[in-house]
């Protein structure tokens, strides 16, 4: 069997209960799976729904996929994770498995797709997404009441998730024009349909809500990725039978390749031939997994081979911000710290008050250890720290925080990994061992880096980010803003929205004895200073709670530094979800790759998102730290273009292409916005979902109408926010030294879009820039052929551009040009692709490929629109044969009346 993760279910924390109706959620990264054992792990939807139900849907998968792969891929075992809220604990205890880090999960519908599942997919073609999602409607009827095909429904959308493949059908424009067929659906062609459409007079194209029907007795096999509800599909369309010329997403993301093409030139198909002893094939094997209480051990490293001489403090200012502020309620959290030797500080106690907050704080480091590091003995005493409460280490978190250099490592490594802990690691300085990260990688851990100089808020930002991954985002410590500043005052102003209020503080964090003078003012004009907030002077600490919840508006606090040299000012604010029914605005940071080589370009993703809506509008910037030199800054859009895959999807993206040099980088985001803006709009059916009838005997039969879309997008406006988020770290290798040639060119197009008006084509996209999506020039190419474009784009019929100045990366671009001659037929078909072009000469791939079509109407027309039936066409073709049958008669008579007459006459003549 091929690698593959080992997927899981996640429950949500909060779960509505109706009639015992639980909402569920699955969740997890795959494990890797090797000679055929394939993992996938779910969760139970509600007591309407029995167990076996879900392991049929998921039985009837691996089949399929097994089937659809040529014998390459099914599923050996099925890990269900039950909701913790369910008084049964009879279950097994799970590992590594969590919400945050789900294959598929169960929740409220998305914003876009109501109850149809969707697969998040941020990255480009062939890269995994980030998990598929299900809701408890859609488990309901068609688990339950069996009204589809779940099993098919969960391949297809697996498809997406493991393999990065895209849908063959397009819901904006579901059909496309060709001058031999005029109009064609956008997706595979396969499967003999019919149509009742009314046609535009001035477009030619078909009015909105024209659906096409297929044949009830279909033939078709494929494709799984248009529509595998219907009976007969049962593969992939491949390079025999893709159909090109569609202008659906997968021509569009994947290079025109088909779907196959991409899914067999994945890891998972490598050295991985085709199972022929079929024999060996059976239903996945299920088990069921209950998360119980979170326990955690802080492993921290006091040695003193972290450079700084102010490293204690800061490990002391950012773990208790992480006891006092970050860790949820009731988790169980023990103390660990070690240089040469390893010292249990205290075992675990729950957390079910502030004192016992505190009282944790205080077996915090005051002092730094030996000269030498100890990474196992630190890791050893937490397992011990952590059986002693359950007798096992299984579902528990070990935070280790290290920067020194341990070639004993590796004694312990294999054990420490397969204890059943997750691991976090916090890597400091340069120097830290290489082996580090390997712990979360192998554990399915969070990892942050923190560059040496402790001057800055890295070190918070880090603490900050391990949260619960239960889905409990209620009681998540949510961090509002952090501003780090050397200079001697600062001012600055934080949007408490709606969402949150909860739990709020406000932090200041200073170097030297005194502490700064503080202000903070809410949006009332109350105002709160020194003696307002709790301060330790030791570590350099000072904290104000704000009572109940804080008011929503702008509170606006000062920092003034007083000492006589210059020192850096650091304020965090955190709050807490303000009500338990309303999600809170929520951000998440990641990279496309953990390791990556130069020259290749990496991708900085940020979700911002209420709930399942996403945030648009939004002002976000990625702060990207190197072990040595100064941090990087980048704006982030979700505009579709570049590195953005889908617009107004509320991810944000831009590529990182310019390195410092090789090394560790973190990274953290601030997200900003004046007015939130969530779209409600309406829900675009997928395709693959739903039949809305069938052709049989030449009638055509509709099935029952889906909820009717609402075209306008209805939008919901409240207050701004800020957000502050960590994303974690990771690694590049073989920055060359010193200047390097430019060798990034501008990103593709992807958002090409040609009309026609006044008899000139009209051009709009969105600008790439210089090196990936940061502009230059282009170049301008249309056929007659899309496949020409592709496959010879050079020998295509140039446009001149020169008088088209590029626009700034992200900003909207507009060309007209008229074609050389417009052929005198009803429809003329122009297609066109661009090529980006950077100073250097540099070339982007080639744009998506953008169809421009003139619709000449005959002269008559008896109105604007027409309508067709399927009885009216045959009419019609019944009454052109005719026509044609009888001129060909008449002529054929003629013909032999002349050729007698001509006979006869030549005959006289011989006479």
């Amino acid at each position: 069997m091929s690698k593959s993760t080992l997927g899981h279910l996640r429950y949500s924390g909060q779960m509505p209960q109706i009639q015992l109706q639980f909402l569920p959620y699955c969740s997890s990264p795959f494990p890797t799976f090797l000679n055929n054992q394939g993992f996938v792990l779910l969760t139970i939807s509600s007591l309407f729904c029995s167990l076996h139900a879900y392991q049929e849907m998921i039985t009837e998968a691996s089949f399929y996929l097994f089937n659809a792969t040529s014998g390459r891929v099914h599923f050996r075992s099925v890990r269900i994770l039950i909701p913790p809220t369910w008084t049964e604990k009879s279950y097994e205890t799970p590992k590594h498995e969590s919400y945050d880090t789900a294959d598929v999960i169960v929740a409220p519908p998305y914003w876009k797709h109501g109850d149809d599942p969707y697969t998040l997919q941020p990255g480009a073609c062939g890269k995994m997404g980030k998990y598929i999602h299900f809701t408890p409607n859609f488990l309901l009827l068609c688990i339950c009441h069996s009204l589809l095909p779940a099993g098919r429904v969960f391949a297809h959308e697996w498809a997406h998730l493991r393999w990065g493949v895209f849908d063959e059908y397009d819901s904006d424009r579901p059909f496309y024009s060709t001058v031999q067929a005029s109009l064609m659906l956008a997706r595979y062609p396969g499967g003999i349909s019919k149509c009742s459409c009314v046609i535009n007079k001035l477009t030619g194209l078909f009015k909105e809500g024209c659906a096409f029907i297929h044949e009830r007795n279909q033939t078709a096999v494929s494709s799984i990725m248009y529509m595998q509800s219907l009976s007969s599909v049962a593969e992939f369309c491949d390079e025999h039978n893709h159909n090109r010329e569609a202008p659906n997403l997968q021509n569009r993301m994947c290079d025109y390749r088909s779907t196959w093409e991409v899914i067999k030139n994945s890891t998972d198909f490598k050295n991985n031939p085709p199972v022929t002893n079929t024999s060996h094939i059976t239903p996945p094997v299920f088990s069921l997994l209950q998360k119980r209480d979170r326990v955690i051990c802080l492993v921290l490293d006091i040695s003193k081979t972290i450079a700084g001489g102010n490293w204690i403090t800061r490990l002391h200012q950012a773990a208790e911000l992480y006891l006092l502020q970050i860790v949820e309620e009731n988790s169980y959290v023990g103390i660990v710290m070690f240089s040469h030797i390893g010292e249990i500080k205290t075992h675990v106690r729950q957390i079910v008050s502030d004192d016992v907050r505190k009282q944790l704080a205080s077996y915090l480091p005051a002092a730094s250890g030996s000269e030498r590091t100890n990474v196992c003995a630190g890791l050893q005493l937490a397992s011990e720290v952590i059986r002693k409460k359950d007798g096992n280490v299984f579902g528990s978190e070990i935070i280790l925080v290290t920067g020194g250099q341990d070639s004993s490592m590796k004694k312990c490594f294999s054990d420490t990994v397969n204890s059943g802990s997750v691991i976090h690691t916090i890597t400091v300085g340069s120097s830290a061992a290489k082996e580090i990260e390997q712990f979360s990688k192998e554990t399915g851990g969070l990892k942050f880096f923190v560059p040496e100089r402790l001057d800055f808020s890295d070190l918070l930002d880090a603490f900050s980010g391990i949260l619960s991954r239960s889905g409990d985002t209620f009681n998540q410590s949510i961090q509002v803003c952090l501003i780090s500043t050397a200079n001697v005052f600062v001012s600055w102003t934080v949007t408490i929205d709606s969402t949150v209020g909860r739990e709020t503080f406000f932090v200041a964090t200073w170097q030297t004895a005194e502490p700064p003078e503080i202000t903070v003012s809410d949006p009332s004009g109350k105002s709160y200073t020194n003696k307002d907030f709790d301060i330790d002077s030791i570590f350099h600490v000072a904290r104000l709670q704000i009572p109940g919840i804080a008011e929503t508006g702008e509170w606006i606090y000062t920092l003034t530094n007083i000492h006589l040299s210059p020192q850096v000012l650091t304020m965090i604010v955190t709050s807490r979800a303000a009500n338990s029914t309303i999600p809170a605005v929520a951000v998440k940071a990641h990279m496309s790759k953990d390791i990556n080589d130069y020259p290749n370009p990496v991708v900085v993703y940020v979700q911002v998102s209420q709930g399942f809506s996403p945030i648009l509008g939004a002002n976000v910037t990625a702060i990207i730290s190197p072990e040595n030199g100064d941090p990087i800054s980048l704006e982030l859009f979700d505009n579709g273009a570049g590195s953005d895959i889908v617009k107004n999807d509320g991810i944000y993206s831009k590529y990182l292409f310019s390195f410092p040099g090789s090394g560790r980088y973190s990274l953290k985001v601030h997200v900003q916005a004046n007015r939130t803006i969530i779209p409600q709009t309406a829900m675009p059916w997928s395709h693959a979902m739903y039949i809305p009838g069938y052709v049989e005997n030449g009638k055509i039969k509709m099935n029952p109408s889906r909820p009717s879309v609402i075209k306008n997008d209805l939008q919901i406006r409240r207050g701004g926010f800020h957000r502050t988020a960590a994303g974690g770290s990771f690694i590049i290798s073989a920055v060359p030294v010193g200047p390097y040639a430019d060798v990034f060119p501008p990103c593709k197009i992807i958002d090409l879009d040609a009309r026609i008006e006044d008899n000139k084509v009209v051009l709009s996209w969105t600008a790439p820039g210089d090196d990936f999506d940061k502009g230059q020039g282009y170049e301008i190419r249309t056929s007659e052929t899309p496949l020409e474009l592709r496959d010879n784009f050079y020998n295509t019929t140039f446009v001149n551009a020169s008088s088209l100045s590029p626009e700034h990366a992200g900003y909207k671009e507009l060309f007209a040009f008229k074609p050389e001659a417009f052929t005198a037929e009803n429809i003329t078909i122009i297609y066109v692709a661009v090529r980006a072009i950077d100073e250097v000469l540099l070339y982007s791939e080639l744009s998506n490929i953008a169809q421009a079509v003139m619709f000449i109407p005959p002269m008559d027309f008896p109105s604007s629109n027409m309508e067709f039936s399927v009885s009216t066409i045959l009419l019609l073709v019944f009454g052109l044969l005719v026509v044609v049958c009888l001129t060909a008669s008449t002529t054929l008579c003629l013909l032999k009346k002349k050729d007698k007459k001509t006979v006869l006459e030549t005959t006289t003549k011989l006479l």
